[in-house]
């Protein structure tokens, strides 16, 4: 369950940041592009070529609509967020060549470019773009200055100049990472059970809307189990809820070793637990089944002395064997898990129109 949480849960995550960011992207090119034409109109320093500056400001606009909302309006990805960021970066530095150099009012806006790279992007990114910025401001200075850029006062007050820029790009990435990795771990968290580490229906169910709709679009089978602890009400009642959780626990462990890698386990309620078996038929969760049943026969923990096990009761629903709706392969795994607790428990039901409920007899046999 382990390599559950740590690609699928945080993959979703990764999405959402990633239509978060963009959005947040956007935002800044049109800021950007704000801020320019009111200093064009209201300039603080004389502007050297006015219509270089249009041509740039409408340049960038087309950048804008074309490579936003047109080309890749319906993709989002990291690489997408850092063509941006150059794109902001070759335009904020074609408007300081055009509104004084190095001397420019405008040359903090930069910083919008660091800080959005730093949230985005990550540390080395955000480094990348540095040096990216740092390489045009000296081209912009050499420009101005020639030769005596090289000069130690010269180069003294363009670094002091710069240092602003390698300050917040160093504490805006620090700040970004922890609020990120903080994040990751309250989403994991939230869409894990506390008791036994698996996942919790809010997840589970994530995970089963996506496979329903997987195969409700291409036909792929998949098989729910559902798996109900016998009577761990009386043992919590006899023994105390401490002894019931720890049993509780031990059955989550043997439930988990006997199923794949690739299959979603989830604590489904108290003591109910509830697997999804992507690409995979009746027969071949049917041998699950009996392998958890059996394994849940020999799982014991000691409480004052005293040995204390259980059995469980499975439900097992497929498509399109069984069932023909993808959408309702849950419920009816409910059901055939009830037809298994009225037949007697410590048995597999399947949902088939009709149930076939396997005896003891035939579950110590697989287990043999």
């Amino acid at each position: 369950m382990k390599k559950i949480l740590d690609t699928m849960l945080p993959a979703n995550l990764e999405t959402e940041e990633f239509e978060t960011f963009s959005r947040s992207i956007a935002e800044l090119h049109w800021l950007l592009l704000i801020l320019v034409m009111l200093y064009y109109f209201i300039p603080m320093e004389p502007v050297t070529n006015t219509d270089a500056l249009v041509v740039t400001m409408v340049g960038y606009a087309a950048f804008i609509v074309f490579f936003r909302y047109l080309i890749f309006s319906s993709s989002e990805s990291r690489w997408k967020l850092a063509i941006e960021t150059w794109a902001m970066i070759s335009f904020i530095s074609v408007v300081l060549w055009h509104t004084g150099m190095v001397e420019s009012p405008l040359l903090n806006l930069y910083l919008l470019v660091i800080i959005a790279s730093a949230i985005t992007l990550g540390k080395v990114m955000t480094l990348l773009e540095v040096a990216l910025i740092a390489s045009c401001y000296l081209f912009i200075a050499y420009a101005s200055y020639a030769d005596g850029i090289f000069s130690p006062k010269t180069f003294t007050l363009l670094m002091a100049k710069f240092s602003p820029f390698l300050l917040v790009a160093y504490v805006t990435s620090i700040l970004a990472a922890d609020i990120i990795r903080a994040k990751r771990k309250i989403t994991v968290v939230s869409q894990t059970d506390d008791l036994t580490g698996m996942l919790n229906m809010r997840a589970f169910n994530m995970i089963m809307e996506k496979e329903v709709a997987r195969a409700a679009r291409y036909g792929h089978p998949f098989t729910v189990i559902m798996v109900d602890i016998d009577k761990l009400k009386s043992i919590n009642d006899r023994h105390g809820h401490i002894a019931g959780s720890r049993l509780l626990k031990a059955v989550a462990r043997s439930i988990n070793a006997c199923v794949r890698a690739s299959d979603v386990l989830a604590r489904f309620g108290g003591d109910e637990f509830v697997i999804l078996m992507a690409n995979t038929g009746t027969e071949c969760a049917a041998s699950a089944a009996k392998r958890i049943c059996s394994a849940i026969q020999h799982t014991a923990i000691e409480v004052n002395g005293q040995e204390i096990s259980t059995t469980v009761s499975i439900g097992i629903a497929s498509y399109p064997a069984g069932v023909t709706l993808p959408g309702d392969v849950l419920d009816k795994a409910d059901v055939a898990l009830y037809r298994s607790k009225q037949d007697g428990r410590n048995r597999v039901s399947y949902f088939e129109g009709d149930f076939a409920a396997a005896s003891k007899a035939d579950l110590a046999t697989v287990a043999a």
